[in-house]
């Protein structure tokens, strides 16, 4: 009796083992495989965000659209934590990140990514009655941004104005949450996206704010796939690129932005 327990106990484990294999390979399994899931951060406007309504909206998201209708194939965006969006993509929970992604070298070590399809700038943005003029004026200030963002690389790779400051740079989930502790002075200035700065300051008052002649440098926005998936790269990339040609680019661009002079 005890031989035939036992082997009732290992055949037990075994299917346990084998069971529990196939649930891990079907984990990040889509039902839909014409569909793809871009990964965004829903306080990032004017890129990608929840509007009052609870919609998904922004250019990135327009972009978006616009692309996979001409490939005929279906979208899906899915708000991530922006900390953790390579580990999103790599671990399969999302296809894509698009939403005001710039490119940096460590970036490119890591990802698949298209041309070039916008540029950004690293500012730095203070209160409109802040004695902080230049980068220099940083030293000894408390300054923010978001956690995992290229302003944080900016950041941290000007070792001169990093050092200087007043501790490490405090570090937010959102950039709304960087912006209200600069509001309520618990920190001296922020550095974000241009895009995300300029829009945000066009909402909230012109008045309250003061973007730095100094900044931490100029970048590209991309968007960025899993290292080998080049084939959904490629694709998306040409599309781009005919959105640029026949000015359907500058249609939802004007949306957003406004015409350019």
């Amino acid at each position: 009796m005890k031989k035939v327990l036992k082997s009732l106990t290992m055949v037990l484990l075994v299917l346990t083992v084998i069971i529990g294999g196939v649930g891990c390979n079907k984990k990040n399994t889509k039902s839909n495989e014409n569909e793809v899931i871009i990964g965004y951060d829903n306080t990032y406007f004017p890129m990608g965000y929840l509007d009052e309504d609870g919609n998904t909206v922004g250019f990135d998201v327009d972009l978006a659209k616009e692309v996979f209708k001409r490939l005929d194939m279906d979208v899906k965006f899915q708000s991530i934590d922006w900390s953790m969006k390579e580990t999103e993509l790599n671990s399969g929970n999302i296809d894509a990140i698009w939403n005001g992604y710039s490119l940096t070298e460590e970036r490119k070590k890591k990802l698949a990514y298209t041309d070039a399809y916008m540029q950004n700038s690293q500012l730095i943005v203070t209160l409109k009655d802040s004695a902080i003029k230049t980068k220099k004026d940083l030293k000894g200030k408390v300054v923010g941004t978001q956690q995992g963002s290229a302003g944080l690389e900016a950041l941290e790779k000007d070792t001169e104005v990093l050092n200087s400051l007043d501790g490490s740079p405090i570090l937010f989930d959102t950039f709304d949450k960087v912006f209200r502790d600069l509001e309520a002075g618990r920190i001296d200035a922020l550095v974000g996206d241009e895009t995300l700065v300029k829009y945000y300051i066009s909402k909230k008052g012109e008045e309250k704010y003061k973007i730095l002649d100094d900044n931490f440098g100029t970048e590209d926005y991309v968007v960025a796939f899993r290292k080998y998936d080049t084939t959904l790269r490629d694709k998306v990339n040409n599309t781009i690129n005919e959105l640029k040609e026949d000015k359907t680019f500058d249609e939802i661009y004007n949306k957003w932005f406004g015409e350019t002079e």
